[in-house]
């Protein structure tokens, strides 16, 4: 917007400073037909044929000049007049000299705006730091008490329909805790052996007795994986999440696996803008943070998994890419 401003100023300024120029070479060019002094200028006599007035300036493809009268021969006149190679040069300078100072004022303007953004925004980063190291504090006082409901629940009677509630809505914030402390801090990532059919089991048996409307379908191969365990049960965790979630009232949920990867579909309401749905607190409706999948997006970064996600007929399905996790 500034670039623009200074610019639209800058060449209106180059029109005057060219009208200014072609004002003065006229002036000198007057002044020289009364006096003839210097060699800055040439003259000739020609014949006026299209009447054209004394003492304006006109140009032609070789030369600006001025026409002067002649009381002796009223059809001839002295025709006073500059090189137009000459000419040309001299707004080249002038247009090269104006460039520098539009450069020079845009850099001006540029550090201003810069000193004046950082100025402005230092409150708001103060706020967001604080803010961000509130919201670290919490999840760290969180870590104690959710670990200790976990550990008195699973001490209580495991069949109580109560406690099984209690212990599944405890998980589901335990995870959500992880998810949040995953956002803001990038732990290091531990390699572990462990089978992808555990790994899947595991997450399925917590949103299968939540979700058991839906119709389940699991087909997984027992291969070994090498990679962080915990990182990659957050993957699958978020992905169910996200499946059961965002799933229609009689819909499904399949989980299969290829040669190479593990696929997860589910049937759904459809997904307005696929290629964002990974973006960090991109949402569709009003359920959810919107990072549940830039989280998956992140871990799968970290883990080298290559995530795909496609949409058709309603059908999302999620290819997760085991190649080189996948132990050999």
């Amino acid at each position: 917007m500034i670039e623009a401003f200074l610019g639209f100023i800058f060449y209106q300024y180059e029109k005057i400073e060219e009208e200014h120029l072609r004002e003065n070479l006229f002036l000198e060019m007057k002044n020289y037909s009364f006096f003839f002094n210097g060699d800055r200028f040439d003259i000739d006599i020609v014949t006026n044929k299209k009447n054209r007035p004394p003492y304006e300036l006109f140009m032609d493809d070789r030369s600006l000049y001025i026409l002067v009268p002649m009381p002796d021969t009223p059809q001839d006149m002295l025709k006073v007049y500059y090189s137009k190679t000459a000419f040309t040069k001299q707004v080249a300078q002038l247009r090269e000299g104006i460039l520098y100072q539009f450069l020079l004022l845009t850099l001006l303007a540029l550090i201003i705006s810069l000193l004046f953004s950082f100025y402005a925004l230092s409150p708001l980063r103060k706020s967001l730091s604080l803010l961000e190291t509130f919201i670290k504090d919490i999840i760290h006082d969180l870590n104690t008490p959710i670990s200790n409901i976990l550990i008195n629940l699973k001490m209580m009677d495991e069949k109580n329909e109560e406690v099984e509630s209690i212990t599944r809505s405890t998980k589901a914030i335990s995870m959500l805790h992880n998810n949040l402390n995953a956002y803001l801090e990038k732990s290091r990532n531990k390699s572990e052996r462990f089978t992808l059919r555990e790994a899947v089991a595991e997450q399925v048996a917590f949103f299968a007795p939540m979700y058991h409307y839906l119709q389940w379908y699991i087909d997984v191969d027992e291969r070994i994986l090498l990679t962080d365990r915990n990182a990659f049960g957050r993957i699958i965790y978020n992905l169910l999440s996200n499946a059961c979630k965002y799933n229609t009232s009689e819909g499904f949920i399949r989980i299969e696996t290829t040669k190479d990867a593990l696929i997860i579909s589910n049937s759904s309401h459809g997904i307005k803008k696929p290629a964002k749905v990974f973006e960090r607190f991109y949402k569709e409706g009003e359920r959810g943070l919107g990072i549940g999948l830039h989280i998956v997006k992140v871990l799968s970064e970290q883990l080298k998994i290559k995530t795909e996600l496609t949409v058709e007929d309603k059908v999302v399905q999620v290819t997760l890419h085991l190649s080189r996790v996948t132990f050999r």
